[in-house]
């Protein structure tokens, strides 16, 4: 009898990952350390440079950019890319934000939109101000 693949295991992810795994001898979750989440994000961000050389720069905000983040803690990110256009949910389309390591909420904006929200003084703009991390990204 041959065997079949589910629809599910199709799509399983292929790598292993260190990120949030639940102990198969407790009832816990390990939660991956702060450096090691922006060590992968920042690999990630690398990644999507060579992808997309449009990419400019990429930040966390929120807990990553405080250094206050912990257990349960999300990631917010900020990508500013040169070819940005169209609505936000169609940006963020083309972004493999699933390969990041933990769950994230992502921001694309071009760098014109970028000045312009920093000089809104909007709440948001007051919180970036505060906590936005840039992240290395080297040119190729």
């Amino acid at each position: 009898m041959e065997h079949q693949l589910t629809i599910s295991a199709v799509f399983k992810v292929k790598t292993l990952s260190s990120m949030p795994v639940r102990s198969l001898h407790q009832s816990v979750l390990r939660w991956p350390q702060p450096e090691q989440v922006l060590a992968e994000v920042e690999q990630w961000a690398q990644v999507q440079q060579c992808r997309r050389s449009t990419l400019e720069r990429v930040g966390v905000f929120g807990s990553y950019g405080r250094g206050e983040a912990s257990v349960g803690s999300d990631l917010d990110l900020l990508l500013i890319d040169n070819a940005a256009d169209g609505p936000q949910h169609q940006r963020l389309l083309i972004w493999p934000l699933e390969q990041l390591p933990l769950s994230c909420d992502a921001l694309v904006l071009s760098p014109a939109e970028f000045q312009q929200l920093m000089a809104s003084g909007s709440r948001m703009a007051t919180e970036l101000q505060r906590d936005l991390r840039w992240l290395k990204l080297t040119k190729s």
